[in-house]
């Protein structure tokens, strides 16, 4: 029996400036080099990406060491750890950097911090690979926390001579409560208030925090182990909405649909628009579908390609715009 649906469609949603350049590297490596090229880790958290830029040509590796002698090398968006950039340098492999600039502006910040001898506090969550990136690209270590407990057990070296980053995939408001600990353990810590959260990850949120006072059901398109995407289904679980993580509309469970009229839908910040859509068409089994747009921020922000692509672009006489 289908009923009618209204489905809301989250704006901001999808694919981000710091996705969109990675993407946009590898798509432009395998143009001016030709295939194979290698790339570390999935280059965004997303297996439908993953598998499109495969089969233009990508090969994805954990490690560089399994990368051939002399083979284009491209650092996935995460960012990499100071021992995988002097694995590869040791090697002589060709790289081409594709750490989003916002993580880029992180390590740097850790970097100045350890500069001036403070000891170094990551808010994030362990075994993420922009944490991996970032906890070894800090010298002197760094310390990890992932929630207010986690402060009360911190062992520091000076509890005057401390300051904090944190990962740039977050939720706000979990960070915001893991910050206030830390001051109040620490009230001399430096850090950045939650502003290394990403622009794109703040604004999804804000968005889903709309999208929960109209909706019965929350749907955000995105990958298990994608960070932001997750953060945004359980933001929509902290409003009291079911609220469930789906790789592409094949997730979908009918039994979600039961009793539901109006559906939040959203898409982590690896996600193509085409899942979306997707997933729209497959709610269409159900009834009827009504879709409005949820009128949030428009973003606008795009970040310049490394020099080694524009270089190799200019010089292959390929137009930098696509």
């Amino acid at each position: 029996m289908t009923q009618p649906l209204k489905v809301i469609l989250a704006s901001p949603r999808g694919f981000c400036a710091g996705v969109e350049r990675a993407i946009e590297i590898v798509e432009r490596a395998l143009e001016i080099f030709g295939p194979p090229v290698y790339v570390r880790h999935e280059i965004v958290h997303n297996k439908h990406v993953v598998d499109s830029l495969r089969a233009k040509g990508a090969v994805f590796v954990e490690e560089v060491d399994e990368i051939p002698e002399g083979g284009n090398t491209i650092f996935s968006a995460h960012g990499v750890s100071d021992a995988v950039v002097e694995a590869a340098k040791t090697r002589g492999l060709p790289v081409i950097d594709a750490t989003c600039p916002l993580v880029s502006k992180v390590h740097k910040e850790g970097q100045n911090h350890a500069k001036r001898d403070r000891q170094v506090i990551l808010i994030g969550h362990a075994g993420h690979p922009e944490v991996e990136g970032t906890m070894g690209r800090i010298p002197g270590g760094v310390l990890l926390v992932t929630n207010p407990e986690d402060v009360n057990a911190l062992d520091v070296k000076d509890p005057d001579a401390l300051a904090y980053v944190t990962q740039t995939t977050l939720s706000v408001d979990d960070t915001r409560d893991v910050i206030d600990a830390l001051k109040q353990r620490f009230p001399t810590i430096q850090g950045p208030d939650v502003k290394d959260i990403c622009y794109a990850t703040q604004n999804r949120q804000q968005a889903v925090r709309e999208l929960a006072k109209q909706v019965d059901l929350l749907l955000v398109v995105g990958a298990s182990n994608s960070s932001n995407s997750n953060r945004l289904r359980d933001l929509g679980a902290e409003f009291g909405i079911a609220s469930h993580l789906i790789s592409d509309e094949s997730s979908l469970e009918p039994s979600w649909i039961d009793g539901v009229s109006t559906i939040g839908l959203t898409a982590g910040a690896s996600a193509p628009e085409e899942l979306v859509q997707g997933v729209i068409l497959r709610l269409g089994d159900f009834g009827e579908v009504e879709v409005e747009r949820l009128k949030g921020v428009e973003e606008n922000v795009v970040f310049k390609l490394p020099h080694e692509i524009t270089k190799a672009m200019q010089s292959h006489n390929t137009p930098l715009e696509a």
